[in-house]
């Protein structure tokens, strides 16, 4: 499934069925989703259509800070990676509301931990990549 992602054509070559794997995939995607649903409604005991609106973006906010983290696509270290990401992106968001932030601008506050996730890994490598510069002239 991974070599698929990775590259269709190669995996065609190889006589293996891509589209087997695109549909697995999402199969799979579309159970944990549904799976973490199911067990939040149990869990709260009710289910609401808005939910899980905002979900999408904490955990994508959560794998970017992980990957920020972590800077490497091994799959180990990336599933750590977003963990630790997860735990992270949490503790800034309980930090903000702990500050006293109206918890109505959440939303902004999340956009701008995502930016800097975003941001900030690129602008330190051109940081160093600076320095080393600096330090050879």
């Amino acid at each position: 499934m991974r070599a698929t992602g990775d590259n269709a054509q190669m995996i065609r070559a190889q006589g293996a069925d891509d589209q087997l794997m695109v549909i697995l995939g999402l199969a799979l995607a579309n159970f944990l989703v549904a799976a973490s649903g199911a067990l939040l409604a149990q869990y709260q005991g009710f289910a609401d259509a808005q939910m899980g609106i905002g979900m999408v973006v904490w955990g994508l906010a959560s794998v970017i800070i992980g990957e920020a983290l972590v800077g490497t696509n091994r799959l180990g270290f990336a599933i750590a990676g977003s963990v630790m990401g997860s735990i992270l992106f949490r503790l800034l968001v309980a930090i903000a509301l702990r500050w006293g932030l109206n918890p109505n601008d959440l939303k902004l506050i999340t956009a701008l931990f995502v930016f800097l996730a975003l941001i900030l890994p690129k602008a330190l490598d051109a940081l160093k990549v600076r320095q080393r510069r600096l330090a050879r002239a």
